[in-house]
């Protein structure tokens, strides 16, 4: 693998774990034996070739939602899961998450595009299948156009 793109994945993984160095934004739940790790932010703040190779659209106005779900009884280890949900702003507004799931070496993410305007309050509400248990996410982001 070139070193490229060994960087590439390293920048990846943290944007996608939410680096705290990068963002406050980034934000764990316990459901039982499984943490919920979450984060909301522009897609601006992905390298624009980790974009295309993810094929995520990359816009001062797109945020990315990011969901990984670990099992705290096999030390952390990265579990599958069905995750669906929607985002609403304060006016009403429904948006559909669709996520799509990304696996890289033993980690395994799930990933969903918003269009948001600047300043935008929004309601995210997640549901979250897994080891055959439904858990519901919810928390709301604030975003801001770069």
């Amino acid at each position: 693998m070139s070193i490229l793109k060994q960087l590439s994945r390293f920048l990846l993984t943290l944007v996608l774990l939410g680096c705290s160095l990068m963002s406050s934004a980034e934000q764990s739940l316990d459901f039982g034996n499984l943490q919920v790790h979450y984060i909301a932010l522009p897609t601006t703040f992905l390298p624009a070739n980790t974009a295309k190779e993810y094929a995520i659209k990359r816009s001062r106005y797109t945020a990315y939602i990011n969901i990984s779900v670990l099992d705290k009884n096999a030390e952390l280890k990265a579990v599958t899961a069905e995750i669906s949900g929607i985002g609403k702003n304060l006016i009403g507004q429904n948006e559909v998450l669709k996520f799509k799931e990304i696996r890289e070496q033993n980690a395994v993410y799930y990933i969903a595009e918003y269009p948001f305007n600047n300043e935008e309050l929004v309601h995210f509400n997640i549901d979250i299948k897994a080891q055959n248990k439904k858990h519901n996410l919810r928390f709301k982001h604030k975003f801001y156009v770069e």
